[in-house]
């Protein structure tokens, strides 16, 4: 569930709303004219001098410093740890799962990255698919499909036309999954299993997104209404 798959599809529909892909300024205009949310390749950020928005949020959960400042817009929002609310940005929200998810810190910084997910249905690390090793990526199961512990989900093929299986660890339902041919490194996170076993859950918005965009509203409001 993420408008990341406009830039492969051109566009894609998340609970009734529609992001499109835009390959320029003049682009962007446009899908917001009709109602829709642009979404742009620009890893450098060179449109924002262009956009000049009122509220700047580095969602990329990059768990690091990606760059941004505090100066880039007039409200300046950053998701997780790397970043030090009234100094690198205005807001910081937390997006550690447990008690202070979608906490909003006016100053300070978010929990640290632990490096283990937070716990569903009693399991953390094991409900994450890594590559086995470097190659191409292509799913044997798709997305929303009810896998078993040990079941092949996927497989990695080497430049050597070896193939690597990926297992999943537990069985539930299979949430994610990175696209087919798209190149891997040993140990990289390729894709999750949810043990609640909920089809639903693989194209709707989280319970954790959901706390994470409440504590962005909350802080957007903070801001723009103190005058």
């Amino acid at each position: 569930v993420a408008f990341a798959e406009a830039v492969t599809l051109g566009a894609i529909t998340v609970e009734e709303v529609t992001c499109r892909l835009a390959t320029s300024f003049a682009a962007i205009q446009t899908v917001l004219a009709e109602g829709e949310v642009p979404v742009v390749v620009d890893p450098a950020g060179s449109m924002l001098k262009q956009l000049r928005p009122t509220v700047l949020v580095e969602a990329t959960l990059s768990k690091y410093n990606s760059g941004i400042m505090i100066e880039d817009a007039p409200v300046v929002i950053a998701l997780g740890p790397g970043y030090e609310a009234g100094k690198d940005v205005h807001a910081v929200i937390e997006t550690n799962r447990g008690h202070n998810l979608g906490r909003v810190y006016l100053q300070g910084s978010a929990e640290p990255n632990t490096g283990v997910p937070g716990a569903i249905g009693g399991y953390t690390i094991e409900r994450l698919l890594r590559s086995p090793g470097a190659g191409k990526l292509y799913g044997v199961r798709q997305i929303g499909d009810l896998v078993q512990a040990y079941e092949k989900v996927a497989l990695v093929r080497s430049a050597m036309n070896e193939e690597f299986p990926v297992k999943a660890s537990i069985s539930g339902i299979l949430r994610g999954l990175v696209r087919d041919e798209l190149d891997v490194t040993l140990g990289m996170k390729v894709g999750d299993i949810d043990p609640r076993a909920s089809r639903e859950h693989c194209f709707t918005i989280s319970d954790k997104s959901r706390a994470i965009a409440g504590g962005v509203l909350e802080a957007i409001l903070y801001f723009l209404n103190r005058g």
